[in-house]
């Protein structure tokens, strides 16, 4: 068994010996009432709420307990869903450790990767890995944490075999996709800079055995076109040296788009571009029109939530004393529903209105903290302060940069705010980026009004923004508010003279 906040299970004791005792002395307040005003009616009181401070002190023990978030046991989940066949094949040669890309080729492969397995939550997914040879790391499932598991594992150390052999992945990425009889389209997305070791014609013969086997391909093309060194690190990061070749020359190694094209080509694929700012976005847009049939897929979940049952053992307790003592206890079921709703992830938020336009995304503050503190306090501004010193430590950075970008927004200091924001829009959870882009267009749109001179800028950047917001939420009644006000707000185009 474990608990979500394991800090109140030492509090539950308290607080239920607590509210027992305040039960106590209320209860005996009320008999000495009652027997100023006559001995019999003293007697009376005494008779009744006898178990009171007992059931007040075990509704609050559970209570508490409910809130600590008691989990154990597992439940198999079944999910049904409408899903495509997608299989994931990442180049982990050495020549994908060269750093013309941030902060080298194979970890923007795998970044990207991750978005994407993230945006196609649903989706059967499956993981190869390659290099000299390709392997099999994740067979098809709709389970996007195993993929991302093996993701973070990825080294060129894994493979005994160097090199990029396209031929040999290709096939066997047909090989796996071909192994499923659903009428969903089938796609391989493979991640690598073109620098493949086999010849040209078998690497485009296998590209066109994919196309006559129905299997869409997008090649997403990872580093320069510069030649650039392969740097060789300790497991710190200092830099020892670069590759070499048997004769001791330094290795060079440069994206190499005529394969890649050539490669498309055969297979009438798609290719991503090195220099596209979003590589998963663009392949989402790729399999969004794609052809999806229904699938059901079960799991085991651990540690499964039981805060329902303390939480039905206090209102079971406070039913029956209601039925003894109507009055008192109905008021406890009021305070008990209240101080239920409260539990941190047990339940979905309730459904929101319509809010007011340019109304604030708030900050997703989900712990005691400096900044959450200040906050609460009416000082966005030391809040925004505190969000980013916890951004720097390395303390949930995404979501403390969303704080920081959003507190500074509500304290006026839109720079702050902007820069903030932008570091939280390359968020991996799509809740978070909507939020931060959002905010992002509030911030235009405020900064517009500040700053005449800017104006025009600051309304296309908000324009912009918003509409990558609606994009992730395409339901957003704001977003679509705030970006209907900016596009009434910037300045109409000038007339054209007649000839």
């Amino acid at each position: 068994m474990t608990f979500d906040a394991p800090l109140l299970i030492w509090l539950a004791p308290a607080l239920g010996l607590a509210l027992g005792l305040g039960a106590w002395l209320g209860r005996g307040r009320r008999i000495r009432l009652a027997r100023r005003w006559s001995p019999s009616l003293g007697r009376l009181a005494r008779g009744h709420g006898r178990w009171a401070p007992v059931i007040v002190g075990l509704v609050g023990l559970s209570s508490v307990l409910a809130l600590a978030g008691p989990r154990w046991g597992r439940t198999v989940v079944r999910t049904e869903s409408r899903a495509l066949s997608l299989v994931l094949a990442v180049d982990i040669s050495r020549s994908m450790l060269a750093e013309d890309a941030a902060p080298n080729r194979l970890e923007r492969a795998v970044r990207e990767a991750r978005r994407l397995i993230q945006d196609l939550e649903g989706d059967r997914l499956g993981l190869i890995a390659f290099a000299g040879q390709s392997y099999i790391l994740a067979p098809l499932t709709v389970d996007g944490g195993a993929i991302r598991m093996y993701l973070d594992a990825l080294d060129p150390e894994m493979v005994s075999e160097g090199g990029s052999h396209l031929s040999s992945v290709l096939t066997q990425g047909a090989e796996l996709l071909g192994a499923t009889t659903d009428v969903a389209d089938r796609v391989l997305v493979v991640f690598t800079d073109g620098e493949a070791h086999d010849t040209l014609t078998d690497v485009v013969r296998s590209a066109e055995a994919l196309r006559e086997a129905g299997v869409r391909l997008i090649m997403v093309a990872q580093g320069g076109a510069t030649p650039a060194r392969i740097p060789l690190r300790d497991s710190s990061g200092t830099l020892l040296e670069y590759q070499r070749d048997g004769d001791g020359a330094v290795i060079q190694t440069r994206r190499r788009d005529d394969v890649l094209r050539a490669v498309v080509d055969a297979a009438e694929g798609t290719l991503v571009p090195h220099e596209a700012a979003d590589q998963s976005g663009a392949v989402r847009d790729v399999v969004s029109a794609m052809k999806r049939s229904p699938t059901s897929a079960t799991r085991t979940a651990d540690l499964v939530p039981r805060a329902w049952i303390p939480g039905l053992v206090a209102a079971l307790l406070l039913l029956a004393y209601t039925i003894a003592r109507p009055g008192p206890a109905l008021i406890g079921v009021g305070g008990l529903l209240i101080l239920t709703s409260a539990l941190p992830a047990q339940r979905s938020p309730p459904p929101q209105s319509t809010p007011p336009p340019r109304t604030t995304e708030r900050p997703a503050v989900q712990r005691p903290t400096p900044g959450g503190r200040a906050l609460a306090a009416g000082d966005p501004s030391r809040a925004a302060a505190e969000f980013l010193q916890e951004a720097r430590s390395g303390r949930a950075v995404d979501t403390a940069f969303y704080n920081a970008g959003t507190a500074a927004l509500e304290a006026g200091r839109l720079d702050v705010a902007r820069g903030a924001l932008s570091k939280a829009a390359t968020s991996l959870d799509p809740g978070l980026r909507y939020r931060a882009l959002y905010n992002l267009g509030l911030a235009g749109l405020l900064g517009a009004e500040s700053d005449t001179t800017r104006s025009e800028e600051l309304l296309d950047d908000a324009a912009e923004r918003l509409r990558q917001a609606l994009l992730l939420q395409p339901s957003s009644a704001r977003a679509k508010w705030n970006l209907e006000l900016t596009e009434r707000r910037r300045p109409p185009p000038p007339p054209q003279s007649g000839g």
